[in-house]
């Protein structure tokens, strides 16, 4: 996936999770930040941070932040790419059928497939927490990550192939573990769905300021 428009502005403060303060051409200015994690190994004062000009002249803020540099490389943290380069990913496998937001049980799940007989459902995570060239998730509870583990892990029992992808938005890393220091019932779960046949992948990205794609 490609963005338009990328600038490059100087990270200053994050008042809330939505709203970030940047300098850009010698100004401070609020730009709308596309993750509402909580990233504070990533946005630190000084840091180069990447924006993409909102397509509404209208909106408020008229940036979004997307991705940071940092002494690893520059991590997207865009919420909405991992399921933007899933769903290209996907749609260069052999599956019959690709559909995003399916609603399965109580959940909506990211993506329904099919290929031949076997129907699969897949969720798609985020990962830029790094910690010494590994990934973790979450970097914050998420109860929601849980809930979607389990009904994957029920679904296998009802004749679905299910995964879990976990999308890593930093290159040169290649695995990502629970972050059960932050949320140890999302370490429960994820082991809990292993057991119940539910497959882990853990999708490597290339990463550039204006765009990421998966190349495992």
């Amino acid at each position: 996936m490609k963005y338009s428009n990328i600038i490059t502005a100087k990270f200053i403060s994050r008042p809330n999770r939505f709203i970030a303060q940047v300098e850009l051409e010698g100004k401070e200015i609020t730009v709308h930040v596309k993750n509402t994690g909580r990233c504070k190994e990533l946005l630190l004062p000084g840091r180069t941070v990447y924006l993409e000009k909102a397509s509404n002249p209208e909106r408020k803020t008229p940036y979004d932040l997307v991705a940071v540099d940092t002494p690893i490389g520059i991590i997207n943290i865009d919420s909405q790419a991992p399921n933007a380069v899933v769903k290209e990913w996907l749609l260069k496998q052999d599956y019959s059928v690709v559909q995003p937001e399916y609603k399965y049980g109580d959940s909506r799940i990211d993506f329904y497939m099919e290929k031949g007989d076997e129907k699969y459902l897949l969720e798609v995570k985020g990962c830029t927490l790094i910690k010494d060239g590994t990934g973790y998730f979450p970097d914050a509870p998420t109860e929601r990550g849980v809930k979607h583990l389990r009904e994957l892990a029920k679904a296998v029992d009802r004749g679905f192939k299910t995964m879990v992808a976990f999308v890593i938005q930093v290159e040169g890393v290649t695995e990502v573990r629970p972050n059960v220091e932050t949320h140890p019932e999302f370490g429960i779960a994820l082991q809990e769905a292993r057991d119940a046949g539910v497959e882990v992948l853990c999708l490597a990205c290339n990463v550039w300021e204006d765009g990421l794609e998966i190349i495992s």
